[in-house]
């Protein structure tokens, strides 16, 4: 128990990580190739660059948020969090609405919303707790 006690402060970097990752690789992805992302969806162009931007620079928000206490670091944290809610929603509605498992299907060849809606779960429990949880 005393290990569990002495890593308990660090265990946030499992879930921040987790969501970090995720999305500045998908932000990277998409900012690569803005072209064919605007493609795979009836978005604008403007919308998929808003897209790209908050996957990316909101999963750098949240992992770098974690390095301090402060409250800057707290509220880049909460941000960062915060930019992938409408993202996700987005998702949802425009390409996995219909189908609950994330596994591809003939009408859903990009899965169903079970990864989406964990990743919405993620992201609000680190809106409303910010870096609280480093100090459990």
């Amino acid at each position: 128990m005393k290990l569990l006690n002495e890593i308990t402060p660090y265990a946030h970097w499992l879930l921040r990580g987790s969501i970090a990752s995720v999305f500045i690789y998908h932000g990277a992805l998409k900012l690569m190739n803005l072209e064919g992302f605007a493609q795979m969806l009836p978005i604008s162009y403007t919308q998929t660059v808003l897209v790209a931007l908050a996957e990316f620079v909101g999963g750098s928000l949240v992992m770098f948020g974690g390095f301090s206490k402060n409250q800057l670091s707290d509220l880049a944290t909460r941000i960062g969090a915060a930019f992938q809610i409408p993202v996700l929603l987005g998702a949802i509605a425009l390409v996995h609405w219909g189908r609950w498992n994330f596994v591809p299907a003939e009408n859903f060849p990009m899965g169903g919303m079970e990864f989406q809606v964990t990743l919405i779960l993620v992201a609000l429990y680190l809106v409303l707790t910010g870096n609280k949880a480093q100090t459990c």
